[in-house]
């Protein structure tokens, strides 16, 4: 699909923001579509947020011959859509263990891999945190630089530095509660970066 198919008339001529568009859209859509699959853990459901994403830069594709800065508001917007799928999931995930565990007694079920439960404690730690500390661990765990960061979060460039350190602190502190609440410990729980988000 490019993104002059959504033009609502038949034979339209796409105006200099539609091109402008659907040369961003052919630029972005990629990363921030891995990006959110870093994030949600499913490529599907990444796609579908990034869709959504786009579809509202579409509504203002306007900005991309203004003087807005275009590519930090869609990493910003597509973090932000990614962290509050996440959440949602993490909700609807609690209902559907709380009602197995009520349907099978006080029988736990059994995980499936290591690797999905290591993925599943670092999307819970990240949904636990200030949605600022996790855009910025996204962020930099899916290559974004410090530059990249500061234009996204709209902060200053000499601050990413420290704040990202908060943040990683937050979410160790964090994934360290959910790995000590289940008794359990991995390769993670000892020294942790952003690179290392899987």
């Amino acid at each position: 699909m490019t993104a002059t198919q959504d033009l609502s008339q038949p034979g339209a001529v796409p105006t200099e923001s539609d091109r402008e568009f659907e040369s961003f859209f052919l630029e972005h859509y990629g990363r921030i579509v891995g990006m959110l699959a870093r994030v949600v853990g499913d490529r599907t459901g990444a796609e579908d947020i990034a869709n959504e994403v786009f579809w509202k830069l579409y509504r203002r594709r306007h900005w991309l011959v203004s003087e807005v800065n275009v590519p930090a508001w869609l990493y910003r917007t597509a973090t932000r859509a990614g962290i509050d799928a996440l959440r949602a999931a993490n909700r609807r995930a609690k209902y559907e263990q709380a009602a197995a565990r009520h349907d099978a007694g006080n029988e736990e079920p059994l995980q499936d891999l290591l690797r999905s439960e290591q993925c599943n404690r670092v999307r819970a730690a990240l949904s636990a945190m200030k949605p600022a500390y996790a855009q910025m661990l996204i962020l930099r765990a899916g290559g974004s630089s410090y530059k990249e960061i500061a234009e996204a979060m709209k902060m200053r460039f000499g601050s990413v530095g420290t704040l990202l350190s908060r943040a990683e602190a937050e979410f160790k502190k964090r994934y360290l509660q959910i790995v000590g609440r289940e008794g359990g410990h991995d390769e993670m729980s000892n020294g942790w970066n952003a690179e290392k988000l899987p």
